[in-house]
């Protein structure tokens, strides 16, 4: 029977990615909680710290999560044993040093009543760095279906603790339930604090890595001093690239705190912060096409027909993107509803994030000719590239329009990264991608965003019916286009890939 490569790619998305979908949507449900216990300053306060915790997890892996990818074909059971080993041991340093200094950190993050604030950051961190590789493992292994079930897990168990003890403990104690509110109060004020956010995640992290514990035996094979030293110089541009990654993604909430007035600074991160997790549709879509996209590139690399299956990846990815954002657009008012109406005021800013994580993804299609061909030193230059961008214009515009220049600064910042890489990857790894196509789908479908916003259909039930059109309409125009490529997915002998 003939394979489909990429029903076999939209498969593993949807079964990796499904579980990270589906549990990031479910923590994406948290999100309505945190901004009606929350004020924005509050709620800053958990977008801060969750920043400096995409900064540590990127430093403790260091770039060994996609060298174990790329070397886990020599001897699994080695390549397995030596990154584990070297994680852990990393981890643990890094673990010890942050509690021994907690007090000295708290300070200069300007939480200095709150030290409990980095001994959950650190636990967080430590137990999940660890948790990566085996995690990697089972998408290496092809077993996403256990993958699914740690990763769920992880996020149920998260979920229950902080509607547990941010929402059902603070009402136990408030109306005095008998019998039940002597023992809350032990653990519990009676009054719902950001710590708990923290402390719920400490629990589901544990949870995850006890689940993934069987792993720990298969360091048996021992650790190979060689091998590690050959895939760090792999991994190294890689961890730069993380960095400058993340600081592309999540430094804009720490400059607004430290460039706005200490008085306004939280409450804008706050905004910001909610309004940040409405694009989580084309975030969510984009890490679930990531989770199976790496191994996929990597495992098709050898066939001759491997650049026009990239081509076809592209054009499906963009296209899907493209849907993304204009559906959640089109659909904002109604999706605006997940937060409370106290952070509404920082809206505008979801249109653009939306466009720059679309950008971002395009980004990371593009990303196979450095990966491919063993020059991750690029990825790395690119995103210092954007990440000098993200900082100067950042720097510029938050004292003007404070997170409205950040938004704008990511969207320049993936935008530029994009085009450049694009032209690059034609000298090294050159793929036919369609720009016509992409252009169309990416350009039309923002200039149906822009024109429903003319349209000013004052009764909602109108204003719905129409945008359900445009949305159709764009859907089916996708459909004429299409239809020819789609009768492939159908017909797996006509795709290339296959046997």
């Amino acid at each position: 029977m003939s394979s489909n490569p990429l029903k076999q790619l939209a498969g593993q998305t949807a079964i990796y990615g499904g579980s990270s979908v589906i549990g990031r949507f479910l923590n994406y449900l948290l999100v309505p909680v945190h901004t009606r216990v929350f004020v924005p300053e509050q709620y800053g306060v958990v977008t801060e710290i969750y920043a400096y915790t995409a900064f540590l997890f990127i430093i403790l892996l260091y770039g060994m999560e996609t060298a174990y990818f790329r070397y886990n074909e020599k001897n699994k059971e080695a390549v397995f044993s030596t990154v584990l080993s070297s994680i852990i041991a990393t981890a643990s340093l890094f673990l010890m040093a942050v509690l021994i200094f907690r007090h000295h950190l708290a300070e200069l993050i300007r939480h200095p009543q709150h030290t409990e604030y980095i001994v959950y950051l650190a636990l967080i961190v430590f137990m999940d760095a660890i948790s990566a590789i085996p995690l990697a493992k089972l998408r290496a292994d092809n077993k996403p279906k256990r993958f699914a079930i740690v990763k769920l897990t992880n996020i149920g168990v998260n979920i229950l603790l902080n509607v547990f003890l941010l929402v059902i403990c603070p009402l136990i104690i408030k109306n005095n339930v008998a019998v039940l509110a002597p023992i809350v109060a032990l653990f519990h004020s009676g009054e719902a604090s950001v710590s708990h956010i923290f402390f719920a995640n400490v629990i589901a992290s544990t949870v995850q890595l006890i689940l993934l514990s069987g792993f720990l035996k298969k360091i048996k094979a021992g650790f190979d001093m060689g091998l590690w030293k050959e895939m760090v110089i792999y991994a190294l541009p890689l961890l730069v690239f993380g960095l400058a990654g993340n600081i592309n993604e999540t430094l804009d909430r720490l400059l607004l705190k430290y460039m706005l007035p200490e008085g306004e600074a939280l409450t804008q991160v706050g905004i910001y912060g909610a309004c940040y997790k409405i694009s989580i549709l084309m975030t969510l879509f984009i890490q679930a096409y990531r989770y199976a996209a790496e191994p996929f590139f990597f495992a098709k690399a050898r066939l001759k027909e491997a650049k026009e299956l990239y081509r076809l990846m592209m054009n499906y990815f963009i296209i899907a993107g493209a849907v993304i954002f204009l559906g959640t657009t089109l659909y904002l008012d109604i999706i605006l509803h997940f937060i409370n109406e106290k952070y509404w005021v920082g809206r505008d800013v979801i249109p653009i994030l939306l466009l720059a994580n679309l950008f971002l993804g395009i980004f990371y299609n593009l990303s196979i000719w450095y990966k491919l061909t063993n020059q991750t030193r690029f990825g790395a230059y690119l995103a210092i590239g954007g990440a000098l961008i993200t900082i100067a214009l950042n720097i510029y515009w938050i004292p003007k329009i404070g997170y409205m220049g950040s938004a704008w600064a990511t969207l320049a910042c993936y935008g530029t990264m994009m085009v450049i890489s694009y032209f690059i990857g034609k000298k090294h790894y050159p793929v036919k991608y369609d720009l016509k196509k992409a252009g169309m789908y990416v350009g039309i479908s923002l200039v149906l965003f822009l024109s429903s916003g003319y349209l000013n259909i004052q009764t909602p039930e109108l204003k719905w019916i129409t945008h359900s059109f445009i949305f159709l309409g764009f859907l089916f125009m996708i459909y004429l286009v299409e239809k020819r490529d789609f009768k492939k997915i159908l017909h797996p002998e006509d795709l290339p890939g296959n046997p």
